[in-house]
């Protein structure tokens, strides 16, 4: 179909498709655009939203800690949203976590690396009928998908509390758990959710919102101190941080600047650019072996592949590999010709993605390096700071 229209089309009109499609993908897990109009959106003062816990629930009848199920879809999920708290909460022990798919077979993860969960939902449900305590929601592509909206809902019905990670929340807010609640998302996502959700009060200037049981959160990178400020909400402040101890994380309070991420015609100039220079393209190889740490692996490939010039993917001779933390990661093997990068360093997540943006940088430039910031909602440290670990 592509090939079709494009000998149509004029490069003009070309780049600007390209454009299109490819920041969609990007930023926009749901096929969203920007509104022409503004709609009322909240800017929250701190105290809101850091000093509220999220209300959770004793663990149900039988267990000794929470069950926490990390939720996806096996057509489309996206790679940090699913990992990223699937890795922290295993890192600090002080709750079960089950990885849940809506079907059989493997996960594709967006916007690279393929992953197998312990169950599917069918399956969770004949094994735990009183359901999770705790359900994480990442973004997923298909997000009005009845089957997955009414079972994320029977799930809140039946105790469970709600963490949506990033564009999540068009799950939890198509299955009507944000009605009447204050919630944020990605910044690109924030005013069309807010146009269709009227009912919701959209939140500014927070990494993450807390209402009742349910919690919502920024950009992609956010997950990392939504997660590790759910393992303080279940178990304090001590064990949350080991836990960011362990993974090179100094701080994660819901600070957070809105206004700092806009896409500019710059942005989209520049993604086009790259997109149609097809000729550049790259395959990024990310060696991994058994016992990798999944969360760095995770960053690395979310990263790279978000720079309209190269694709990541996990290679491995034995074809698949079980992590650090026990998540099954399926893998292609080696090829020559792609460029192969070293293993990120185990547990220093947050380490890993600011390292891997500095190479996107040297081998893209800077402008490549904060397109990729900008979509995963990124402040990228200090240049002069130069501290790879």
């Amino acid at each position: 179909m592509y090939r079709t229209a494009a000998s149509t089309l004029s490069l003009p009109a070309l780049a600007a498709i390209a454009a299109c499609v490819t920041l969609v993908a990007l930023f926009a897990s749901s096929g969203c655009t920007q509104p022409s109009t503004r709609p009322n959106l909240a800017s929250a003062h701190p105290a809101t939203t850091r000093e509220t816990a999220l209300e959770l629930a004793a663990p149900k009848s039988g267990r000794a800690r929470p069950l926490v199920v990390v939720l996806a879809d096996n057509a489309g999920t996206e790679t940090t949203d699913f990992v990223i708290p699937y890795g922290v909460l295993k890192e600090s022990g002080v709750v079960d976590v089950v990885t849940v798919s809506t079907g059989p077979g493997a996960v594709t993860l967006i916007p690279a690396l393929r992953i197998r969960t312990d169950m599917t939902m069918a399956q969770f449900d004949a094994a735990s009928p009183g359901g999770a305590d705790i359900l994480i929601v990442p973004a997923m592509q298909r997000n009005d998908s009845p089957a997955l909206l009414a079972w994320v809902k029977l799930q809140s019905e039946k105790g469970a509390a709600v963490v949506s990670i990033c564009e999540g929340a068009w799950v939890i807010a198509n299955a009507g758990l944000l009605e009447g609640k204050s919630a944020t998302t990605h910044w690109f996502a924030l005013e069309s959710m807010a146009r269709k959700f009227p009912g919701t009060t959209w939140v500014r200037n927070s990494r993450w919102v807390v209402d009742g049981n349910v919690m919502t959160t920024t950009g992609v990178s956010a997950s990392i101190p939504a997660s590790l400020a759910l393992v303080e909400a279940i178990a304090g402040r001590p064990a949350a941080q080991r836990a960011a101890d362990r993974l090179g994380v100094a701080r994660w309070t819901s600070e957070h600047d809105s206004a700092a991420y806009a896409l500019t015609a710059g942005h989209v100039a520049l993604a086009a650019t790259h997109w149609l220079a097809r000729w550049r393209h790259e395959t990024i190889e990310i060696p991994i072996e058994e016992g990798v740490d999944e969360m760095s692996t995770a960053l690395q490939a979310d990263a790279w592949s978000r720079t309209f010039r190269s694709q990541a993917r996990a290679t491995h001779a034995g074809g698949a590999v079980r992590s650090r933390r026990g998540l099954v990661i399926e893998t292609h093997t080696a090829s020559a010709g792609s460029l192969a990068l070293p293993a990120a360093p185990a547990s220093q997540a947050r380490i890993a993605l600011d390292n891997t943006l500095e190479d996107i940088a040297a081998r893209y430039g800077e402008p490549t390096a904060n397109l990729v910031a900008l979509g995963l909602e990124h402040r990228r440290r200090e240049r002069n700071r130069d501290r790879r670990e």
